[in-house]
């Protein structure tokens, strides 16, 4: 028998059976629809990390004042508060809402005990200056540039709005910009000159641009009254979108940081240092230095430091276990939708014994019956491969709608295709192996 009449025959048995194939199929079905939104999501998941951190330098070390917070949580668990393990990916208590992971580290404001934590309060006597900076620069090694930084709340008003309302201030450095990786939509950053001198300029996010005056290429050259005082905006920063902490550049503006202490945040806000070590693979030597450089500042000081690199690669590693474990499950999907088509074809070897004898009887050797039986399963693997894989294309959207970050892949659906014709080709095998094995005598005579 030719190869053409053996697929007529089975589509024949395929097309007369609707209804069992497409159950036969659901276990398929349900796995490739599972592996096309497993890859989207863990794709996604990457994205989203890229996304969220986007405003930082990998080489980037943020410091910090240990809190009252840290040292107890240290001294809870044996380890010296600040201690540069910490800072290596460790449990780091201590977390800026402005700060790091956020829009390329606002450092300083409000931490998260103040969110609905326990207390935190820095040490007493303890604040981080732009001497610090200077001294880090100069005397650490691999440091290609620092910046300070404190943010906050102040009260804006723009002529565009009817009552001044609080938003986000950060306060910084020229250097924050290349730090931060920073891009101006329009106009100038702050500038060392604006920072010598204390001048009130401003450069205000995108989103907050369009608010304040209307529009963000309007904001340039604007002018906004700070806790009552008036300051220029010289620059509208591109948009940047949202960063991992929530708080994003688009919705901050940036003073030269003597402005910010000076004028608005004053003695209230916590100033933090970010540091660039200029090779990653030194971050940790980096780190140490910078921690002795402080600690000769301040003997009785402790620090926390963190590093980007760390945070950005625990966050990946999240998001490659997460993409692990769900495609664990899409596999377990097939190997039971596998079973099902295995079962199903043991079925339809009984009732076709018959067939299988007339067959034999008509001249077609075992490897024909087998190639019959093994292209059933074949293509109810294929058919329930193409539907999953349609089916899990189109719940991208659904998943979407959840506020998920979703990104599916090509190779996705053709990994998920793969799947579920090796599915039906593995399971099959046997079923179609013992159906090749009977003799036309004992086909016949059964019933």
């Amino acid at each position: 028998m030719r190869f053409s009449e053996i697929l007529h025959l089975v589509w024949m048995n395929i097309t007369e059976n609707k209804t069992k194939v497409l159950l036969t199929s659901l276990g398929v079905i349900v796995g490739a629809a599972t592996i096309v939104l497993v890859i989207a999501i863990g794709h996604g998941g990457e994205v989203d990390v890229q996304e969220q951190f986007k405003t930082l330098n990998v080489g980037a070390i943020q410091v910090s004042v240990s809190t009252s917070a840290d040292m107890a949580d240290a001294i809870a668990g044996g380890m010296p508060a600040g201690m540069p393990g910490e800072a290596a990916g460790g449990n780091n208590t201590t977390r800026q809402q402005g700060g790091f992971p956020s829009g390329g580290f606002p450092g300083g404001g409000t931490s998260w005990a103040q969110a609905g934590g326990r207390a935190a309060t820095a040490q007493k006597g303890v604040t981080l200056t732009t001497t610090d900076v200077d001294d880090i620069t100069s005397l650490v090694p691999d440091v290609t540039s620092a910046s300070i930084i404190t943010s906050g709340t102040g009260a804006v008003l723009t002529d565009d709005l009817d009552a001044e309302t609080d938003e986000t201030i950060v306060g910084c450095l020229p250097e924050y910009q290349s730090i931060s990786n920073l891009e101006l939509l329009t106009g100038d950053f702050i500038t060392q000159d604006d920072q010598d001198g204390k001048s009130k300029v401003a450069v205000v996010g995108y989103n907050l641009a369009k608010t304040l005056f209307g529009g963000a290429y309007a904001a340039e050259g604007g002018v906004m009254t700070i806790e009552g005082k008036t300051y220029d905006v010289v620059g509208v920063l591109a948009s940047m979108g949202t960063v991992s902490s929530g708080i994003s550049p688009d919705d901050s503006i940036y003073l030269p940081y003597s402005t910010a202490q000076k004028f608005v945040l004053g003695s209230t806000a916590t100033p933090t240092i970010t540091a660039i070590a200029s090779d990653v693979t030194q971050v940790s030597a980096v780190m140490a230095n910078i921690k002795t450089v402080l600690t000769e500042n301040y003997p009785k000081g402790q620090f926390t430091l963190t590093d980007a690199g760390s945070e950005m690669e625990a966050a990946t590693t999240s998001a490659n276990t997460l993409s692990m474990l769900l495609i664990a499950v899409a596999i377990i999907v097939f190997i039971v939708g596998g079973i099902g088509i295995m079962n199903v074809l043991f079925v339809s070897v009984q009732e076709r014994t018959q067939e299988i004898g007339i067959l034999k009887a008509l001249g077609c050797n075992k490897r024909e019956i087998l190639l019959e039986f093994l292209a059933e399963a074949n293509m109810i693997g294929t058919f329930g491969g193409i539907v999953g894989v349609a089916a899990g294309f189109a719940l991208v959207p659904v998943l979407r709608m959840t506020g998920m970050t979703v990104e599916p892949l090509a190779i996705g659906g053709v990994l998920a295709l793969v799947f579920a014709i090796v599915t039906g080709t593995v399971f099959g095998f046997y079923p179609a192996y013992k159906a090749a094995q009977l003799t036309p005598i004992e086909a016949l005579s059964q019933e």
